[in-house]
C-alpha cells in the first residue's frame, strides 16, 4: 500500500497512546516549573533507573519497516458482562470493577475511585485517526456511582483522556490526583477539572483509612512531539482497610528494581494490578511495556498476595493479537509454577472483591 500523506499522519497519530509521539499539529503542553530534583533537571523529568523514550526514527522504523508483523483485531467484541456498581461500599471490603484497558472503579470505605478513566471511542489527539475502542466499557458512564477521586498515572492519551475527565468534572466534580505537570494539561483543557499534582513518594489522604502514594515506575510521558518527559509519570500504592493495592498503569520491567523497591517501602501488598499488553515488537516496547512473562516476574518481585491483569484487549496500540496477552499470561504462570488463579485477567464488566 502506498504511503500517502494522510496515511502517514494517521499512523503517526496511532502511535500516540503507545509511545506518546502524535502528529506535529498538536500543540505542546505548557511546561511544568519546579525545583530540580533527583528525577527533574529543571526542564524534563527522568528516571535514574529507567530508559529514554524511543526516537522518531525508531518510531518510523517500527511503523514502516519491511519486517513488521501486525495482527489484525476484530472490529468489535461484544462484552459478556456489564457491571452496575452499588452507590457505595462501606467497611473493610474492596470492590474492583474492570472497565477496560487500564480503567477501574475501586470502591472501599465509602469512597468511589476511578483509575485512568477512558470512556472515549479513541485514545488520540484527533477524532478521525488513532487507536479506537474494540468493546464497550464494562460500566456504562451513566451507571457510574458518584465519583469522589480519580487517579491519573501520566499523560499518554490512553491514560489521560480529557473528554472523559471533563464529563466526570461536570457530573461529579471529583478530586483528580496526578503526577507533576499533568495538571497543567487538564486545567488548560477544562478549568472545572479539579487537578492536584504530586511528586514521587508523596502521600495523599483521600478519606478515612484511605490514602494514595505516588511511586516511581519505568515509563515516560508526552502529549505532543516537543514535550517529552515535561510531565511526570507514576504508579500508585492505594491504602485501604483491606490492605494496600499496588496499581501499575504502564511500566517496563527492566531488572525489576522498581517492583522490589515498592515491596520494601510499602509491603506487604494485598493486591497488585499489573499491565500485560501492548508489548510487540519487543525491540521497541521492552523498555516501556511489560509482556506477560515480565508481569509474572513483577508479581514475584513486589510480593503481592494476588494480582489482576489490565492494559490489554481494548485499544490496539501495538502488534500482538487481541487475545495474545491473556493466552501468554497463562503460559507464563504455568512456566513459573504460579497458580493461574493468583493472577487473574478479568473481562470488562467483571468484578473482583477483596
Amino acid at each position: 500500500m502506498p504511503i500517502t500523506r494522510r496515511r502517514l499522519l494517521g499512523l503517526l497519530t496511532g502511535t500516540a497512546a503507545a509511545i506518546g509521539v502524535p502528529t506535529v499539529w498538536i500543540a505542546r503542553m505548557k511546561n511544568y516549573d519546579g525545583p530540580i530534583s533527583d528525577h527533574f533537571d529543571g526542564e524534563r523529568f527522568f528516571d535514574p533507573d529507567g530508559a529514554p523514550p524511543k526516537s522518531l526514527g525508531e518510531v518510523l522504523s517500527w511503523q514502516f519497516g519491511g519486517n513488521r508483523q501486525r495482527t489484525a483485531w476484530p472490529e468489535w467484541v461484544h462484552n459478556e458482562h456489564a457491571d452496575t456498581p452499588p452507590p457505595r461500599v462501606e467497611g473493610s471490603k474492596v470492590r474492583l470493577s474492570f472497565v477496560g484497558h487500564v480503567s477501574w472503579l475501586i470502591q472501599t470505605a465509602g469512597l468511589n475511585i476511578l483509575i485512568d478513566p477512558v470512556w472515549s471511542m479513541r485514545v488520540s489527539p484527533v477524532s478521525f485517526a488513532g487507536p479506537k475502542r474494540h468493546h464497550d466499557p464494562g460500566i456504562a458512564f451513566d451507571a457510574l456511582p458518584k465519583i469522589d477521586v480519580v487517579l491519573v498515572s501520566h499523560g499518554h492519551y490512553d491514560h489521560l483522556d480529557l473528554p472523559t475527565l471533563s464529563r466526570l468534572a461536570q457530573k461529579f466534580s471529583p478530586r483528580v490526583i496526578t503526577p507533576l505537570g499533568n495538571d497543567i494539561a487538564m486545567r488548560d483543557a477544562d478549568a472545572a477539572i479539579r487537578a492536584e499534582a504530586f511528586d514521587w513518594k508523596d502521600r495523599v489522604e483521600l478519606g478515612k483509612d484511605v490514602a494514595v502514594t505516588l511511586v516511581p515506575t519505568r515509563h515516560w510521558s508526552a502529549r505532543g512531539l516537543f514535550d517529552r518527559n515535561k510531565a511526570l509519570w507514576a504508579s500508585f500504592v492505594l491504602e485501604t482497610p483491606a490492605g494496600k493495592l499496588y496499581i501499575v498503569c504502564d511500566s517496563g520491567y527492566g531488572d525489576g528494581r522498581h517492583f522490589r523497591r515498592v515491596a520494601e517501602a510499602h509491603g506487604p501488598l494485598r493486591l497488585a494490578i499489573l499491565p500485560i499488553g501492548a508489548y510487540e515488537p519487543r525491540w521497541f516496547m521492552r523498555d516501556q511495556h511489560m509482556n506477560p512473562e515480565d508481569a509474572v516476574k513483577a508479581l514475584a518481585d513486589c510480593g503481592a498476595a494476588q494480582a489482576l491483569a489490565h492494559h490489554h484487549g481494548t485499544f490496539q496500540l501495538t502488534d500482538e493479537a487481541i487475545d495474545a496477552p491473556v493466552i501468554a499470561l497463562g503460559e507464563a504462570l504455568d512456566n513459573a509454577e504460579v497458580p493461574r488463579e493468583k493472577f487473574a485477567a478479568l473481562k470488562p464488566g467483571q468484578v473482583f472483591e477483596v
